[in-house]
């Protein structure tokens, strides 16, 4: 089986990652507790690319959730499939990235991805056959773009052979933020662009995809 583990980083990151398992859950027949409940055998064909076969036939994302404050895991686990995952899996610090690109990427990011990658090499070790990682992430916040291209190069780093690849989230002129993230955007943009990047990047408008995810 080629096994693919999904990282989502940040709030929008999270929101975009909290969607994918509700949508890929429902088509693999999978309810909000793991269990299989499909009605077709089809259902099950390449469910070990996402999903690892637990104890008792529950079904667990090969997920590995990452955010610089617990808020945000506070809002993936109170959602409808907040306990599908692995509660080892949420890593988060305290204080945030504050919109500043370098704090998520040299300090407070740098502090704590050193678990991620625990974590992450933990779902590769469960593999038997990995395929690569994908990342959902957002450019335009401090924890999305300065963590998120920070784990990037890290498993590019330890894993050069398997696929990366990213769904990015760049900033649009035509949705409602405050001042100070739209003033700051395009600098947390451009600093992820000048960055090491995935072998493969689906680029995705803010607006667009919140319409999605709502």
């Amino acid at each position: 089986m080629r096994e693919i583990v999904s990282c989502q980083a940040g709030q929008c990151g999270n929101q975009i990652g909290s969607k994918f398992w509700e949508v890929i859950s429902d088509e693999h027949g999978v309810d909000p507790t793991g269990t299989y409940q499909g009605d077709s055998d089809l259902q099950l064909e390449r469910i070990n690319v996402y999903f690892d076969e637990a104890t008792g036939g529950r079904y667990v994302p090969r997920a590995v959730l990452m955010d610089l404050e617990p808020g945000t895991m506070d809002s993936v686990r109170a959602g409808p499939y907040g306990q599908l995952f692995r509660p080892d899996n949420f890593i988060f610090g305290q204080s945030g990235a504050g919109n500043n690109w370098a704090k998520g990427h040299y300090t407070e990011g740098a502090e704590l991805i050193d678990s991620v990658l625990d974590v992450c090499r933990k779902e590769a070790e469960s593999c038997d056959c990995l395929q690569g990682f994908q990342l959902s992430h957002s450019l335009g916040g401090g924890t999305g773009s300065g963590m998120g291209t920070l784990l990037i190069s890290k498993l590019r780093e330890e894993y050069p052979d398997r696929i990366m690849m990213t769904f990015s989230v760049i900033p649009s002129p035509a949705c409602r933020i405050p001042s100070l993230s739209r003033t700051t955007q395009p600098y947390l943009c451009t600093s992820s662009w000048r960055t090491p990047t995935s072998r493969c990047a689906l680029i995705t408008r803010r607006c667009t995809t919140f319409a999605f995810v709502r």
